[in-house]
């Protein structure tokens, strides 16, 4: 799969190397635990997106997107322009070695275990947070050339507005293409109460989501099965996204989901008079909206926090763990099923389904692609299907990448039975909570939560025979 050079630029390929040293178009040049370069090379500036994540964007310090706004303070509208994406231009891409290559595709590969994070494609050792930068550009064209399909940049048009009643906002989205135009009307609801300074925290919610949200917390109830059907197999190239870009289109539904939210928050960003503090967004989802949720928040650096639920499979589960699971006699999810029961993976992705081990990454990558950001996941013992050790191994080999980054705490997992699936189990408001409050409420509280009942139904878990590197400190 080739990649255009605005999907390069939407994944940051971009970084030079060394605290001092100036950083390229697109690469991250601030955030909590950055110790990288916190300036941005001519042209760019750096832009902060939230306390974890700050990225050098086009522009100068006093230019921004032409955007005319006509507001009130319960209304606003405006039109903003955007780069078509075959005008698109990104600086040289740097890495430890040179030019950072990120491949959709990495030839002759072959292990049985998870992939190391701390190995570039060429198995050169990554040793910086620098050169991390480099590598997770890498890990998100391969999710993309294997698994996802691509994931585009902004439309060509996008014009966007927003008015208020009461507790409810309508954030309206047009988005055009080549003179095709698409409408992604979003509904908001409000806390009660004054609004604390730099606006309302937002949790965006697949379908609605599933878990309980603390007062003072915006909600918005993403559709996004209007983006892409999600029904069956006959759901491919339905949807939104694709009247707008082409049945065609290799963007499976979960880049397609994660294109709008990206959407909305472009939106967000062009109307203040929502009120929406842009530096405390949330995204969450349970089952298969969970699987989505994860992909928003590992490719949408603008969100603070990523909270899948019971996403299972396709989501906090490692293609290779959840075989070893069902060749061990556990009735789970694998990919050979999950290829032909919905449209939630690109085309290409069976090609590889029976060979997991030619695949140069795992869903391990996929969520250390959220890292240094917020991210916490729950899973459900009692349905085998979610591959309940798979998650937890999953999960275990993503920490390890949060840890090199020195934000073990911005990294929590919860797995526990007694609960009907996607029912929410009040003993797990607590940890829930305590990254809310960090991530979007701004306090100073504990996110040590980490804690598995360990029942993988007889499926033994040995460390050693999954996880073979050693965690370097990334600085």
């Amino acid at each position: 799969m080739k990649f255009s050079a605005a999907v390069q630029a939407s994944l940051a390929l971009v970084f030079l190397h060394g605290a001092n040293a100036q950083q390229a178009v697109w690469a991250q040049c601030g955030g909590q635990g950055w110790t990288g370069g916190t300036t941005c090379v001519a042209g760019a500036v750096c832009t902060y997106s939230n306390p974890y994540y700050s990225q050098c964007l086009p522009g100068t310090a006093s230019s921004s997107a032409p955007i005319t706004s006509s507001a009130t303070p319960t209304s606003s509208s405006s039109s903003i322009s955007v780069s078509s994406p075959s005008s698109t231009s990104s600086s040289p891409i740097t890495g430890p070695t040179g030019a950072c290559s990120t491949p959709a595709t990495v030839s002759g590969y072959s292990n049985a275990k998870l992939p190391n994070p701390f190995l570039f494609d060429d198995g050169t050792p990554v040793q910086t947070a620098a050169d991390w930068t480099c590598r997770r550009a890498q890990i998100a064209a391969l999710i993309q050339g294997y698994e996802a399909g691509t994931l585009p940049g902004p439309p060509t048009q996008l014009t966007t507005s927003f008015s208020k009643s009461g507790s409810t906002g309508t954030l309206s989205i047009t988005a055009g293409n080549g003179g095709t135009t698409i409408s992604l009307p979003q509904t908001i609801t409000y806390p009660s109460g004054t609004a604390p300074a730099g606006g309302w925290p937002l949790v965006i919610a697949y379908e609605g989501g599933s878990i309980p949200i603390p007062s003072g917390i915006a909600t918005l109830s993403y559709a996004n099965s209007n983006i892409a059907q999600q029904n069956d197999g006959t759901s491919r190239g339905v949807g939104l996204f694709y009247n707008l870009y082409g049945k065609t289109h290799s963007a499976s539904a979960m880049t397609a989901w994660v294109w709008g939210v990206s959407r909305i928050i472009d939106a967000l960003e062009a109307n203040p008079t929502a009120n929406i503090n842009l530096a405390k967004i949330a995204v969450t989802g349970c089952s298969r909206d969970g699987k989505g949720a994860l992909m928003a928040g590992a490719f949408e650096t603008r969100i603070a926090l990523t909270i899948p639920q019971e996403s299972g499979s396709g989501g906090d589960a490692c293609w290779r763990l959840s075989l070893f699971e069902q060749n061990s006699g556990s009735a789970v999810q694998t990919a050979t099923e999950i290829v032909t029961e919905n449209v939630w993976f690109s085309t290409n992705f069976p090609n590889y389904v029976n060979n997991l081990n030619s695949l140069p990454y795992d869903h391990h990558l996929l969520l250390a692609l959220v890292a240094p950001r917020g991210l916490i996941s729950f899973e459900n013992t009692d349905y085998v299907w979610l591959s309940p050790l798979s998650s937890y191994g999953c999960v275990t080999a993503a920490h390890t990448v949060f840890t090199a980054l020195g934000v073990p705490q911005n990294h929590g997992f919860e797995q526990i039975g007694g609960h009907a699936h996607c029912a929410w189990p009040s003993n797990l408001t607590s940890t829930l909570n305590a990254f809310f409050d960090k991530f979007l409420l701004g306090q100073s509280v504990s996110t040590n939560e980490w804690s598995t009942n360990n029942v993988f139904n007889g499926v033994p878990w040995m460390q050693s025979n999954w996880i073979d590197w050693t965690t370097p400190t990334l600085s």
